[in-house]
């Protein structure tokens, strides 16, 4: 205690003196010139004038015009008569007399020159329809000097959000080149240009507030965030470094009034250039490929696994012939590395795979039942959105069944495992049946396991979303046909000092997915809800 009280007095002292040194009575402002360091810390600029200057004439506007027809809503049989017989005018049919009309409506936002005879870089959701049904009738580019040009799309990439555009100028355009966002480091200035709120022009300042960000808004996420301000209408918008190279396109915000609120993503440099170079040949974008579809390791399944929560990616389904398939890779397999990098929230499976070289072999490091294994892959080119769905068989609906009658069966004539599942799971399972294969509309004869019948609300399973329907494929990677199976699995599991069980769930139509469920510590079956 006597050096703590040592250490108050000497800060006390020292707190007073700091106080003496500037007498409240003085009269001099706080901000009085010389009194503030003019000059800005070692590598900050003094201003973003010159930059901005020699940047905006290269950052362009963009909007577009769309149209959407309707089908307005027909008057009953016999009321055009009603309405002429009594001399009213009868409601509008519509611009052709078929009861359909045209909606007008546009977007706006950002884009910069990357070439003097007018290519332009920007996000495709900025030129793409607003809705399935719309359709696209005029992009109209926006110069600095307020000259318009109209503009062609030369190809879209819907996947990592971008566009090339083409004008046709009267004369060479400014233009403006990649930088090399590798080597972006959390800390330094960025300046991000464009035309927030139809306010064309804007320049707005901030620093990276980190790299690799991953925020699940697709499969390739890894974004350079920001807190320069981003509002509606810089998408497509560059972000440039303190040198004036192009770092990110401006992409993305998040914020829960639609405005800025200083987190703001640009897609980085590094994946943008090679798409762009892609689409200006007019070539299909090629990523790298092995046919599975991935769940994150959540709290739950990494309990369940006995594994790291952010380190690796669980293999949810194989693509039947697929590279993966052919390189011996199962679903429930955790991938732990790709080509010796490490998989990660911010280094995805999709992203590394999406990487490497079409044609190339590449290690893969994953886990399978605790084991550690190496398995070398040939990656293949990425098919169509058209294709995949067309390979998986799937048309990845994740409607809930309502379970019909698969009800569960009332505690006193349930069997020694249904009592044992329902205990420690918190379901009542029974095995699926013709007659409840039908009923729940299960037409694949590959589905086979347990369907679950009743669900405890309380338990871990019901506070995680099973419901009455569901069919249980396996319980830790064991096929389960019976609850018997089902209560052995999880016999072991508790001998094995585990409390928490892997379940692989298929609802409806849509694809399993992978759920980690906690044991319960009761010793008397739930009661369970009812469909």
């Amino acid at each position: 205690m006597r050096y703590v009280y040592g250490i108050t007095a000497a800060i006390l002292i020292g707190g007073a003196a700091a106080t003496l040194s500037n007498p409240v009575g003085a009269q001099t402002a706080q901000n009085e010139p010389g009194m503030i360091r003019a000059a800005p810390p070692p590598g900050a600029p003094q201003s973003f004038a010159t930059l901005a200057e020699r940047l905006q004439p290269a950052v362009v506007n963009i909007s577009t015009r769309q149209s959407i027809t309707v089908r307005q809503q027909q008057l009953p049989p016999g009321f055009e008569d009603f309405f002429r017989r009594f001399g009213g005018e009868v409601p509008n049919r519509g611009q052709g007399g078929d009861g359909t009309v045209t909606q007008r409506g546009g977007s706006l936002g950002s884009g910069f020159i990357i070439s003097a005879d007018g290519y332009i870089v920007t996000n495709n959701h900025v030129v793409a329809p607003a809705r399935p049904d719309a359709v696209v009738e005029q992009i109209t580019v926006t110069l600095s000097d307020r000259t318009e040009y109209e503009a062609e799309v030369v190809g879209r990439d819907a996947a990592s959000d971008i566009a090339v555009l083409k004008v046709n100028p009267r004369g060479p355009l400014p233009f403006v080149r990649f930088g090399d966002s590798t080597r972006t480091r959390v800390g330094d200035w960025v300046v991000a240009i464009g035309n927030p709120f139809g306010l064309g022009g804007t320049v707005t300042a901030g620093i990276v507030s980190a790299v690799h960000r991953n925020i699940n808004a697709g499969l390739y996420d890894r974004y350079i965030q920001t807190d320069a301000s981003i509002n509606s209408g810089n998408s497509g918008g560059p972000m440039f470094d303190i040198n004036g190279n192009v770092i990110g396109i401006n992409t993305a915000l998040i914020s829960p009034t639609g405005g800025n609120v200083g987190i703001g993503f640009a897609i980085p440099a590094e994946q943008v250039a090679p798409v762009v170079e892609q689409l200006r040949r007019g070539q299909r974008v090629q990523r790298g490929y092995i046919g599975v579809a991935l769940q994150n390791l959540d709290e739950g399944l990494a309990a369940a696994l006995n594994l790291d929560r952010n380190r690796g990616e669980l293999i949810r389904s194989v693509t039947p012939g697929g590279p993966a398939d052919r390189a011996g890779i199962r679903e429930g397999d955790v991938v732990i590395s790709v080509a010796g990098q490490p998989v990660t929230p911010d280094s995805t499976l999709a992203y590394l795979v999406s990487r490497q070289a079409i044609g190339a072999r590449i290690p893969m490091e994953l886990i399978r039942n605790g084991q550690r294994q190496t398995v070398n892959v040939a990656i293949a080119s990425r098919p169509t959105d058209e294709e995949l769905a067309r390979l998986n068989g799937t048309d990845d609906n994740n409607d809930a069944n309502d379970g019909g009658d698969a009800g569960g069966k009332p505690a006193e004539t349930q069997s020694a495992g249904q009592r044992a599942t329902q205990s420690a799971l918190g379901l009542a399972l029974q095995a699926l049946t013709p007659a409840i294969r039908q009923q729940l509309r299960i037409t694949d004869t590959r589905v086979n396991g347990l369907v679950v019948g009743t669900v405890d609300p309380n338990s871990d399973a019901g506070q995680k979303g099973l419901q009455p329907g569901d069919v249980i494929l396996s319980i830790d990677n064991a096929a389960v046909a019976t609850p018997e199976a089902a209560a052995a699995v999880i016999e072991a599991a508790r001998r094995a000092r585990r409390n928490t069980v892997l379940l692989r769930v298929k609802r409806g139509n849509g694809p399993p997915a992978y759920v980690g469920v906690e044991l319960s510590r009761q010793a008397a079956p739930a009661t369970p809800r009812q469909p």
